[in-house]
């Protein structure tokens, strides 16, 4: 299994998306000079995430991506899904024929951690991590500064 730079840089890219939700329509642009991210790579990325109906795109002038549900409704689990060929630990990729046709000595100790992440990153929203981010940088007793680059935090 692999969470590869499409999966991180994608929640990463949504939650920017999320942070500037109030503002109307994000251009790309404006995402990937403040994360970082490679402008093509952001392109590639956010048609993978319209296509499984995650984001929107609004075109003329202003125009750019908004999310298209509440950040309270769009889970990781879906954003990696979008951005990601399949996040798998067998290697079977789940079909128990990893051994000549049988399944592998090994393969219920990864298909069970398969359902374990799963689970984990379909109960963690946008909004949660934006809360938790908020929450984070208060505590600290820093202003929230949307500018900066997106850190992921452990939430539990």
């Amino acid at each position: 299994m692999r969470l590869t730079t499409k999966g991180r840089f994608a929640v990463i890219a949504m939650l920017d998306l999320a942070m500037h939700a109030q503002s109307g329509a994000v251009n790309l642009t404006a995402i990937s000079e403040r994360q970082r991210i490679s402008l093509s790579y952001l392109e590639q990325l956010f048609g993978k995430l319209r296509r499984a109906g995650l984001v929107e795109s609004i075109r003329g002038p202003g125009g750019g991506y908004v999310l298209s549900h509440d950040a309270a409704q769009i889970n990781i689990a879906d954003i990696i899904s979008a951005a990601e060929d399949t996040l798998d630990a067998t290697v079977c990729g789940g079909h128990a024929d990893c051994q000549d046709g049988s399944p592998c000595l090994t393969h219920d100790l990864w298909a069970n951690l398969n359902k374990t992440i799963d689970s984990y990153l379909r109960g963690i929203t946008l909004q949660c991590i934006l809360n938790q981010r908020t929450y984070h940088n208060n505590s600290n007793e820093k202003k929230s500064n949307p500018e900066q680059p997106v850190t992921l935090i452990n939430l539990h």
